[in-house]
């Protein structure tokens, strides 16, 4: 009966065991500050086992590099035994939702969600601090850090707080804003599925290191597109040179060849381009060049115009078909050769013929997608003439990504800086408008508002309960306005320590005395359903499956997904419950360790599951 471990997964074991199917040679075995042997890369016999001339270590390459970087992987690659607790009263619909709304560090839920949203996730949308320097950036720690190296790093204000700011006059102003976008993105990967996007907001004062950054993370090779978006519409004429009114997206697909983009529907101004002035029966079309730049001599020959007129490709450029073709185009009326009949000759295209919809541009004007005084002004209708918020993205702008990105009933788009929660204002119009069933999971760090602050006044302690509230108010707006049918609700999760002590996983560190005054390995505090959710999180299972509580004689038994998992945490739990539970046949089954009487118990409970349900993982905690 295998243990559970509580924890998120070792990104970095994981990678080396990857390493060790392919190259089993470069693995090594060290000793952990404990003196236990663990297994490690020699990274000089991998370098050169990935070249074919001989490497040296200290040749110059064109490489992303700054300080910390090595602190920045490290971070990433460390797992985290922190959890996710349920907070249903903030939830709404719980029993029936597949949104969720998580409160915590992101860069910590992201590692949670790692197994549950394993390539799952099919559209990222973040808005992170631009570092404009006047922006709050977190610093990072981890797991096996100490207080001196902290602060001598910088990871922590005076106050030990995870969010400071980051002023220009810093001298590590730009590493510590990538050290801190790094992690997150590296782990933000894991989660998107392989057709999936990650579409990013920034602006000019950190575009080229997020560029460089996600070059390194997704390949320079999925870069799709890095969309200018214009923010604003009027000059600032109190602007030193230039007045900025655009921001940027940067577009990555996880793998670019099987990333499929929508196009967008056409407009009526992009409709009234296509014209019929030969009243040709197949109805309006637009003509288009028939000449290429790339030169083949066998595609430079003349065409004779209708008025005789010998015409040849303008210098340097070619027809971009053969002759033969050529000639088959001609004769189908696919050639226009102006009123006249003698100018250069254009290809017909047809607006019955071209695809459905058209490829979105790089450039996005305030008047199709939105500015941000318009999301400013979203937030003022739903809040009573408050905003709360700067510069929220207009939900006009999201809903033109979520379209782009190709998101279909069940697919999820993920914010992981959530902010004002714009996308999920967003997610529910579109299916408002168009009936498919999105989700999304929102994750948003409970910065506390000012006291002097509108917020604070109307009764909101930190950016999560506004979050919450502007989800719930635009469900009823959107419900009032449209009448649609869809997914309402959230469930709501707090990123929380641990629900296990730290006996559980550092058994060998218990002293004589202390295992006399052990009771229990999981904290006083925790309900059977933390303890369900955090299984959830390590057994890999989607927080929105359906959750049931059942009473099995006085036992409390989980149900999650009808057999997906059934867990039980109750103590000394009878032999006919645990015969009830195995009848189900459940895939997963999870008890504790004080939920069997006694050692016999215990194997008789593996036997009683490889008679009635030999196919069930049965665990313990």
């Amino acid at each position: 009966m295998r243990k559970l471990t509580m924890k998120s997964p070792n990104l970095t074991q994981f990678n080396i065991d990857r390493i060790a199917e392919w190259l089993p040679n470069v693995i090594v075995e060290t000793c952990d500050e404990a003196g236990n042997v663990r297994r490690a890369i020699d990274f000089e016999l991998l370098r050169q086992e990935l070249s074919e001339i001989l490497v040296e270590s200290d040749k110059e390459r064109y490489q992303l590099t700054w300080p910390g970087k090595k602190r920045a992987i490290l971070i990433a690659n460390t797992p985290t035994d922190k959890t996710l607790r349920p907070v249903r009263d903030e939830s709404v619909d719980w029993e029936n939702t597949r949104n969720l709304y998580i409160e915590g560090d992101n860069l910590e839920v992201l590692k949670l969600l790692q197994e549950s949203y394993l390539n799952k996730i099919k559209l990222i949308y973040i808005d992170p601090p631009y570092n404009t320097g006047n922006d709050f950036i977190y610093r990072d720690d981890f797991r096996d850090s100490v207080q001196e190296y902290l602060e001598a790093s910088g990871q922590k204000d005076a106050e030990g707080n995870r969010l400071v700011p980051n002023p220009v006059t810093w001298g590590r102003y730009h590493s510590d804003w990538i050290t801190m976008m790094y992690p997150r993105l590296k782990v933000a990967r894991n989660l998107l599925a392989q057709d999936g996007a990650i579409f990013i907001s920034i602006d000019d004062h950190e575009v080229h290191n997020m560029r460089k950054l996600c070059d390194e993370i997704f390949g320079p090779g999925n870069h799709v597109a890095t969309i200018v978006w214009q923010r604003a519409f009027s000059p600032k004429n109190d602007s030193k040179f230039f007045s900025t009114n655009h921001d940027y997206i940067l577009v990555y697909a996880r793998d670019i060849d099987r990333f499929n983009i929508r196009k967008l529907p056409r407009t009526k101004e992009s409709i009234n381009r296509y014209k019929n002035p030969d009243n040709d029966p197949r109805g309006p079309w637009m003509s288009d060049n028939l000449t290429v730049k790339t030169f083949t001599e066998d595609y430079y020959y003349p065409i004779t115009s209708p008025s005789g007129k010998v015409i040849y490709p303008t210098k340097g450029r070619c027809w971009f078909t053969s002759r033969e073709n050529m000639q088959k185009l001609i004769d189908d009326n696919r050639v226009w050769f102006g009123e006249t009949g003698d100018n250069m000759p254009r290809l017909k295209r047809f607006l019955s013929e071209v695809q459905e919809g058209m490829v979105p541009l790089t450039v996005w004007l305030y008047n199709e997608v939105g500015h941000n005084q318009e999301g400013r002004q979203e937030l003022k209708k739903l809040f009573d003439g408050d905003a709360y918020f700067d510069g929220p993205k207009p939900t006009r702008l999201l809903k033109q990504i979520i379209r782009i990105a190709n998101l279909r009933s069940g697919d999820i788009v993920l914010d992981f800086f959530s902010g004002s929660a714009s996308v999920a204002d967003a997610v529910m119009q579109l299916n408002a408008e168009d009936g498919e069933r999105r989700q999304y999971i929102l994750v948003q760090l409970p910065e506390e508002v000012e006291e002097h602050s509108d917020a604070y006044r109307a009764g909101f302690k930190t950016i999560c309960d506004i979050g919450k509230e502007r989800i719930r108010r635009a469900a009823r707006k959107i419900r009032e306005e449209t009448g649609a049918d869809i997914d309402y609700g959230f469930r709501v999760f707090r990123l929380d320590s641990s629900n296990m002590k730290d006996v559980y996983y550092k058994p060998d560190k218990l002293n004589q005395m202390e295992i006399g005054n052990l009771v229990s390995n999981i904290k006083e505090d925790r309900t059977s359903e933390d303890l369900l959710i955090q299984v959830m999180l390590e057994l890999g299972l989607e927080l929105s499956l359906p959750m049931e509580t059942r009473q099995i004689e006085g036992r409390t038994v989980h149900y999650v997904d009808e057999n997906s998992l059934i867990a039980c945490f109750d103590d000394d739990v009878p032999e006919s419950v645990i015969r009830e539970i195995a009848k189900s046949q459940p895939l997963r089954v999870v008890f504790r360790d004080s939920s069997f009487r006694d050692d016999s118990l215990r194997i008789n409970v593996e036997e009683l599951f490889k008679m009635l349900s030999p196919l069930t993982d049965v665990r313990v905690l």
